[in-house]
């Protein structure tokens, strides 16, 4: 972008370390956006996934996982997008690093039909949902037990491809009915990975000790 250097200093240490100057060079001229172009806007719109990274004050990182109907990730214009936040675990680990470091990465994955990415890059907000519809006429209507209660509005600093080269290709299928919003444990995975299992069995000590074999 005019007026900065494009990557971060690792990336142009490394570059210079390892004779890529040129193919990086190459890569910041032809692809790297400062907004989203047109092309960029329609893939987003039917996009149903996008995988969010985050980071605290300290450095320390989080990715997540957000989905919803095509468009969920909503383009308010070239410049800004906008994510909703629904009721969840409570834990608002994205959210809370957000707001101590606002800076976020958003990948968007067409694993379908033409197995491309989009890479985004900006600075977050947090903004309660009756406040963002008072300027963002045209956000997605909240369904019946899906409603945002938050959006997470990016300003962008980069968008660019993700090559497909290794992008694995997927084909839909059908899904069971989902509760949004819900409580029941089974409906949400329950103790899938064993770690509330386990952590019960940490802190009671009438439980016999594992023996390494």
């Amino acid at each position: 972008m005019p007026g900065r250097q494009r990557g971060s200093d690792g990336e142009h240490e490394l570059q210079d370390r390892y004779n890529t100057e040129d193919r990086a060079g190459r890569f910041y001229d032809d692809q790297v956006l400062d907004r989203l172009n047109p092309t960029m806007i329609e893939f987003i719109a039917r996009m149903d996934m996008a995988f969010i990274a985050t980071s605290d004050k300290h450095g320390e990182c989080d990715a997540s996982f957000r989905a919803g109907l095509p468009g969920f990730l909503h383009v308010i214009d070239e410049r800004t997008i906008a994510y909703p936040e629904y009721r969840g675990n409570g834990v608002m680990a994205s959210l809370g690093n957000i707001l101590e470091n606002p800076h976020v990465g958003i990948l968007l994955i067409d694993f379908v039909r033409d197995l491309i990415g989009l890479h985004i890059n900006g600075s977050a907000r947090i903004i309660d949902d009756e406040n963002l519809r008072r300027s963002v006429s045209d956000l997605p209507e909240s369904h019946k037990g899906r409603a945002a209660e938050r959006w997470v509005v990016v300003d962008i600093d980069e968008a660019y491809i993700h090559c497909r080269k290794h992008i694995p290709h997927l084909v839909p299928a059908a899904r069971e009915q989902r509760d949004w919003g819900t409580d029941n444990v089974r409906a949400k995975g329950g103790d899938y990975f064993g770690a509330k299992a386990q952590s019960r069995e940490a802190t009671d000590p009438t439980t016999p000790a594992l023996v390494p074999r």
